[in-house]
């Protein structure tokens, strides 16, 4: 007989796509940078701000990112196969990729 222990294996990483995140503002060239893996994610731009966020699996393919920086602003965004966009509060949009 087999009995199941107390301890089981967990994931390490999920099948949530992470790594090094690359994003430039269409517009003004701003660029956010960071890094991070499923639920912990972390950016920042080129004046300092810290932008914390968060990865969601929405379909096959897709993933959703959320970001919030310290002064309450927001960045939403999808990837698919080919990049990740994000837009902002001010209609901004950025576009990136991940290594």
């Amino acid at each position: 007989m087999i009995l199941k222990g107390i301890f089981q294996r967990r994931r390490v990483h999920s099948k949530i796509p992470g790594g090094f995140f690359n994003f430039e503002e269409e517009s003004s060239s701003t660029r956010l940078y960071g890094f991070g893996y499923g639920e912990h994610l972390r950016l920042r731009d080129e004046y300092g701000n810290v932008w914390r966020g968060t990865a969601e699996k929405v379909g096959d393919d897709s993933v959703r990112y959320t970001f919030r920086d310290a002064n309450g602003h927001t960045i939403t965004g999808v990837s698919d196969s080919w990049g990740i966009v994000l837009r902002d509060g001010r209609g901004k949009t950025w576009r990136g990729f991940i290594e």
